[in-house]
């Protein structure tokens, strides 16, 4: 199957917009190019458009491309509703890209016109899981996706080739485990972990927001500075030594007072605590569906994910294997395939 236009799929968050160019070829897979950019809704919201066009010009031209959509941005703090924050993206996406085709993914897996979407906010909010899990499942059709964002933690049921979700809103799947709220960057290091060993003994953790977990990855090797696409607590440098001294200050100090190895044990302790929030996610999950004892991977935190999924005992496929560097934006690119694969089967 060849279509004439690329699609463009786009993951369209809070701190950070996705896009991938999405081109599907006969007899071969899918050409799949991606973009990103660190980018905050909740400071300026008029941007957004600006930013949509800037990151369609990475992929090419763009000239009447289509646009596949699925967002989290709705969950931002500029907005007062989930219902008026998938209208101001729909609104982004119709000012960036005015006489192009836009189609809005939901929950249930199917695309809506963006009229419809703004009447549909639960369907379409937070639906980018729904995306990654469907094209996952044509990878296992028995497993469990575990995407680890910069955010958040994705934990979804695939059964028999298709997305079992039991919750559809990010509430109902916190209570499922379905959705973690921890990620390999921005989490706070006092969301994660109430104390850390110190001197010998243990301390309790400051609640100042001066540390997050991507600074325990960054001093322990194992997130690329590039990967810490968020602003820091401090706004300063991403650096191993600059994430030293954030960590430092979790326990109310600074490096004249701390060394390296109180340092690591904070860090290592941070790190533990999160691995094993999302154990007892997939535990959750599992308590519902025993008989999944595969774990697709994917995500810019798949490392911890990794690492996850062998302490549960899961067999683990890894996505990037797969897709490429795609996959660490994968609802992008499922959202992306997806319509491309729709547009092609024709009217």
């Amino acid at each position: 199957m060849t279509i004439a236009r690329p699609v463009l799929g786009w993951d369209i968050g809070g701190v950070n917009t996705k896009v991938v160019r999405v081109r599907l070829n006969d007899g071969a897979g899918p050409e799949l190019e991606s973009a990103s950019l660190p980018y905050e809704i909740q400071h300026d919201l008029a941007a957004l458009p600006d930013t949509l066009r800037l990151l369609a010009r990475q992929l090419g031209p763009g000239e009447g491309w289509a646009h596949a959509v699925t967002m989290t941005a709705e969950l931002s703090q500029a907005f007062r509703t989930k219902r008026e924050g998938v209208g101001a993206v729909i609104d982004g996406v119709l000012t960036a890209f005015p006489a192009d085709l836009v189609r809005v993914f939901t929950v249930d897996g199917k695309f809506v016109a963006p009229e419809m979407a703004r009447a549909l906010p639960l369907a379409v909010g937070a639906s980018n899981w729904a995306a990654t899990a469907t094209m996952a499942a044509r990878l296992a059709h028995d497993a469990i996706l575990i995407d680890i964002g910069t955010t958040s933690t994705d934990i979804i049921p695939i059964l028999a080739g298709r997305p079992a979700a039991r919750g559809r809103t990010d509430p109902a799947r916190l209570a499922t485990g379905e959705l973690v709220y921890t990620g390999a960057v921005r989490t706070p290091i006092e969301a994660i972990v109430r104390d850390v060993p110190l001197w010998g003994s243990r301390a309790t953790v400051s609640a100042e927001a001066f540390a997050t977990i991507g600074d325990a990855h960054v001093w322990l090797g194992t997130l690329p500075l590039a990967d810490y696409t968020a602003p820091t607590s401090d706004r300063r440098v991403v650096t191993r030594e600059a994430a030293g001294e954030r960590l430092a200050r979790v326990v109310c100090g600074d490096r004249d007072m701390l060394d390296d190895a109180a340092i690591d044990g904070i860090a290592r302790a941070a790190v533990e605590a999160q691995v094993e929030q999302v154990v007892n996610g997939i535990r959750l999950v599992r308590g519902a569906f025993p008989a999944l004892a595969t774990a697709v991977l994917t995500g810019l935190g798949e490392f911890i994910a990794a690492e996850a999924a062998r302490r549960a005992g899961l067999d683990v496929v890894s996505l990037v294997s797969h897709w490429g560097s795609a996959a660490r934006v994968a609802p992008a690119a499922a959202v992306g395939w997806l319509l491309a694969e729709q547009l092609g089967e024709g009217p």
